[in-house]
């Protein structure tokens, strides 16, 4: 279960354990017959088992709750991750039991119950929790729902996802790979991107419209790049909710406005690596070839921008790095 557009993203385990679990006790519940402990979720303090043994996972929660080895009996499909998953994370999806669609609508509550989970996780942004019937799920197990708001929140949320399924130790070193990555990336290309200032164009923008998608810092297309050393100028005009925080679609006589200050400019593949039809329409734009970044031959398409996980990430820093390599010949 997601949205349409993606709305929406490390932080230390401290965080986490005051915000995410509270304490631990031996009385039994949730379907287990052990230990629970009370978890702080977007629909409240909810107490859950300790050690799930069967748990659905949908939306956001998909991919992180594969890539940490869950014990899942049931998920939604997750289309929009499927070429960012490893050949092993893919097999795991496949395998595992679809009981929902990619939106709210195709939630399968029957099928759920017949799984017979000790724990669902519910990976929604918070206003698309509304179109889900909470109560009718909880009547089959305890529900955690952890949805992200804006799209630099999935470092955060995706880590409360893996502990309310008790892998949280397994999240960790995904963690730690791409941290290690990330900053091997920042090292490297350090010399020749210091001190310029970037622009990105994200795949969001309505061509029916006329308008383009710009997106700042902490938003889909920037997050991880910002990990490498990359510097967003600029911010939205006028904020609105969720990812309106970190981007805004004026309209595609507004590039000049937007991206004339630009030393260099980044922009949003598909995940096959095709131009989508919104970003093929700025990239058209007779003022798009008239941006100073675009006549410097400072123009980076990256893939992988709309990861939600560290494992999934890693193949962000992989087109990062290949975007970015010819700066290092000049």
């Amino acid at each position: 279960m997601t949205v349409s557009r993606p709305l929406i993203a490390a932080l230390a385990v401290a965080l986490v354990m005051a915000s995410g679990c509270a304490a631990e006790s031996g009385a039994t519940g949730a379907g287990t017959g052990g230990a629970t402990r009370v978890f702080k979720a977007d629909n409240g303090d909810i107490t859950i088992p300790a050690d799930p043994k069967r748990v659905i996972a949908t939306g956001y929660a998909v991919p992180v709750l594969i890539e940490s080895d869950a014990a899942l009996v049931g998920i939604s499909t997750w289309k929009r991750g499927l070429d960012m998953m490893t050949p092993q994370h893919r097999a795991t999806y496949d395998k595992v039991p679809k009981v929902a669609g990619e939106v709210a609508a195709e939630t399968n509550y029957e099928a759920i119950a017949a799984a017979k989970p000790d724990l669902i996780v519910i990976g929604v942004p918070k206003p698309v929790l509304a179109d889900i019937d909470i109560n009718r799920l909880t009547s089959v197990a305890p529900v955690v729902a952890i949805g992200p708001n804006v799209p630099y929140q999935w470092r955060e949320l995706s880590r409360q996802q893996a502990d309310a399924a008790g892998r949280a130790g397994n999240f960790d070193a995904a963690k730690a790979a791409y941290d290690k990555k990330a900053g091997e990336l920042k090292a490297k290309y350090a010399g020749v991107v210091k001190g310029l200032k970037f622009g990105h164009v994200g795949g969001y923008g309505d061509v029916s419209a006329g308008t383009f998608q710009r997106e700042f810092t902490g938003s889909w297309g920037t997050n991880v790049a910002g990990d490498v050393g990359l510097e967003y100028y600029g911010e939205v005009k006028k904020r609105g909710p969720g990812s309106q925080s970190v981007s805004e679609t004026p309209s595609i006589e507004q590039l000049p406005a937007s991206f004339g200050q630009a030393d260099a400019l980044t922009y949003t593949l598909e995940p096959s690596g095709q131009v989508g039809a919104s970003v093929k329409y700025v990239l058209d734009s007779p003022l798009w070839k008239d941006l100073p970044a675009v006549k410097a031959g400072k123009t980076f398409a990256v893939r992988y921008t709309q990861a939600s996980t560290y494992p999934s990430a890693m193949f962000t820093l992989d087109s990062l790095d290949q975007a970015l390599a010819p700066l290092l010949k000049k």
